[in-house]
Formats: structure tokens, sequence, C-alpha cells
């Protein structure tokens, strides 16, 4: 019986090769898919729906346009003082006056007879301050009559106490005699020096309280012709020159104190006032330059005043004209200007556009060489202006972007551009 032959196993069977192969053709494409494919989500966009620009670098200007209104260079209000009812129209509406004219009368019983009173008042307030001051000066001549008087006595019995003493030394007359003469004199020196005093306390007083009834007797005078010139507030006139502007005026209209009747206008120049977002305040200083075209002229303009006070979220400036302003300008005419913010500099530029309203400026869709496709890339904008954003970051002068709206692009971070 012969011996059996050991048959050796293949290891490598076509079966097993196929299957090695497999294998490692999809861990291949395994390590392609997550190393080398993008992942990343897309979505097809219409070419013709969006906008593309191009960044560029040149001269940036920051600049707004904000709509502004044509005043005139000064006006003057016209407030009533005092209230009445309407007497008689001067002028009217429109008309060109001159400094001093009277524009209205009114009439007010109740404040004249008002005015009445206190003119009689202060009359008899005057009165009282005359009659106070006659009851000084006599005083003054009772005292001085008094002292002249003690001074009087004195004097002579000065000289009868002279003469006595004389006697007295040469015992001619009684030691009694002269004594009393001696009492006497020396009373009325007494009296005479107190008299005196009295006199010259009364005097100082005298002219302290004359220089009070006379500073009270002017207040009393300059109050009295104020109290008449408030008459004279019943009769409105124009304070400048130019041209009057006033509400409905009519006879027998009755006009409260405080109201605004009108104003007048100089017509010799006119400014523009802005209305300019809050947000700007910061920005915006007196000298800042403006312009705007008008009949296909430019006309350039400075800020010379700025209103600090924010009312609905914007605050005023005035503009006035650096050349000749146009001649058929009127008050109240709107125009657009062009107020730049800052002195211009070499930036790279991306043009405003929609994608502003969904990326707030954080992020863009870059356009690559080839123009089918678009990546979301993060960048870092600046100061703008109506046209032009600054790029501080992100983006390079000749490349491209989607700037119109990326409503309709969702979440995904690549665009397939068809």
């Amino acid at each position: 019986m012969g011996m059996d032959r050991h048959i050796e196993k293949k290891t490598w069977t076509p079966k097993r090769i196929v299957s090695v192969v497999s294998a490692l053709v999809f861990a291949a494409i395994a390590i392609y898919m997550i190393w080398f494919m993008d992942t990343r989500s897309t979505v097809n966009v219409d070419l013709n729906k969006i906008t593309i620009s191009e960044v560029e670098e040149s001269s940036f200007q920051e600049y707004l346009q904000v709509n502004g209104t044509v005043q005139p260079i000064q006006t003057s209000y016209l407030d009533a003082i005092e209230g009445g009812v309407v007497q008689e129209v001067m002028l009217e509406s429109g008309a060109m006056v001159e400094a001093g004219d009277t524009i209205l009368t009114l009439t007010n019983s109740g404040l004249q007879l008002q005015v009445m009173q206190q003119t009689s008042g202060l009359y008899d307030q005057i009165n009282n301050v005359r009659n106070s001051r006659l009851n000084l000066e006599q005083n003054t001549l009772s005292l001085k009559e008094q002292l002249a008087n003690a001074k009087a006595q004195m004097e002579i019995l000065k000289a009868k106490y002279e003469r006595e003493k004389q006697l007295f030394d040469k015992e001619l007359i009684s030691e009694e005699a002269f004594h009393t003469t001696k009492e006497n004199y020396q009373f009325q020196k007494r009296r005479y020096e107190l008299t005196y005093e009295s006199f010259r306390k009364d005097s100082i007083q005298s002219v302290n309280q004359l220089e009070q009834l006379d500073d009270s007797e002017t207040r009393m005078y300059q109050n009295l012709e104020a109290v008449q010139k408030i008459l004279d507030n019943l009769t409105v006139t124009a304070p400048i020159t130019g041209q009057l502007s006033t509400i409905e005026l009519n006879q027998g209209q009755s006009i409260s104190s405080g109201e605004r009747l009108g104003q007048i206008d100089i017509l010799d120049g006119y400014k523009v006032r802005l209305a300019i977002d809050e947000y700007y305040l910061p920005s915006v200083s007196t000298g800042l330059k403006g312009s705007f075209t008008y009949n296909e002229q430019t006309h350039k303009l400075v800020i010379t005043k700025i209103y600090p006070v924010i009312d609905n979220g914007q605050f005023e400036v005035d503009m006035e004209f650096t050349d000749q302003p146009p001649g058929n300008l009127r008050r109240g005419q709107s125009v657009r200007i062009r107020l730049e913010l800052g002195a211009s500099f070499q930036a790279v530029q991306l043009p405003r556009g929609g994608f502003y309203q969904t990326t707030g400026g954080n992020w863009i869709f870059v356009v690559n060489e080839s123009e089918n496709r678009a990546y979301k890339r993060d960048i870092r904008l600046g100061r703008q202006n109506p046209d032009y954003f600054e790029v501080q970051s992100g983006l390079e002068p000749g490349e491209k972007v989607i700037t119109s709206g990326y409503d309709s692009f969702g979440n995904n971070e690549v665009l397939i551009l068809e």
C-alpha cells in the first residue's frame, strides 16, 4: 500500500486576495473622504440671482447722505408778551418790514385796569416817601433851632459867669449870687452839649434814612415806568428788518400771552439744518464739510453749530455756505447733503449690499477663481459710507464676493454657482 502525499494548502487564494483588495480600496476611499473631500454643507445658487462684487483698494471717504432743510441765516420770532384781542392788523404775512414797524395792535381792558391800579398805588407810595422826607427835614430843622437856642443861652450865661467871677474875686458880689450864676451856666452848657449830641446822631440817622428814601423813590419811578410800558406790549412791532411770516390774524381774534404769532426772516443768506442719527454724535464737530448739487452745480457748506439735544434718536446741526448759495433757494426747501465725517485715506473697500443684514459684517461668501464656488469666510469691517465698507481683515484687493442678500442660502457654507 503506497504512502499518501501531503497536499500544501495555499495561503493567498484568489478569493482571499479579492477580499483583501476590496478592504484596502474601501479604506483608501474612507481615508480620502476624511482627509481630502469637502464635507461642508452646500447649496446650488443661480448666478443670475446674485450680485458678485470685487474688493478693491482706493481712497476711502467716510460720509453720510442726510436730508437738510433750507432756513434763513437769521430768524427772529414774534411772541405775544401780553394776551389780548386783535384790534388792528397793520401788516400781512409775506410783507417786507423794517425794524420798528407796527405789525398789529391788541386790546386788553383787564390789563389796562390793572395798570391803572398799579400806577395809582405807585403814586401813593411816592407821595408817602416824599412826606417821610419832609418829616425828616422838619425834624432836622427843629433840632437845629433847639441847638441854636441852647447855644445862645449858654453864651449869655457864659458872659455873665465870667463878669461875676471877676467881681466875686474882688469881693464885690456875694458868694451866693456867684454860685447861682455859675450853676445856671453849667446847666446851660450841659444842656447845649446834650442837644448837640442829639442833633449829631439824628443827622447821621437822617442821612441814612434820606438815602433809603431816595433809593425807594428811584425804584418806584422805575416800577412806574415799567408798569406804564406794559401797555406798550399790546403793540407788536418788528424787531429786525426782513420778511414777515405770521399765523392767520383777524380782527377780534383772541391771542394768549406767550403765543407765537410768526417770525421775521433775514433773506440776505441761508443756512441748512440737518437731523442726524444720534449714533454719529461723537463723529460730528463744527468745521466738518458737506456739499450738495443744485441745478447741476455743487455747493459747499460747513458745520457752524451743533445742537446737543437728542429728540427721537436724532440731533440737529446748522451748516452755512462757504461759497455763494443758489439764488433761488426758498425757506423750507429740502436738499440732500453729502456730509464728510473726516479726511479721505487709502483702504481696502467692499461695496455695500444686502449681505450685511444677515451677517452683520462678520463673514461673507468669497467666490473662487473659476467662479463656480463660493466659500464662507470670516471678515472684519471698519468704517462705512453709503457706498462702501472699510475692510480691516479677511479680504484682499481683487477678490470677488457675493454682496447681495443671503436669505435663500440657509446655513450652508459652500455655494455651487450655476
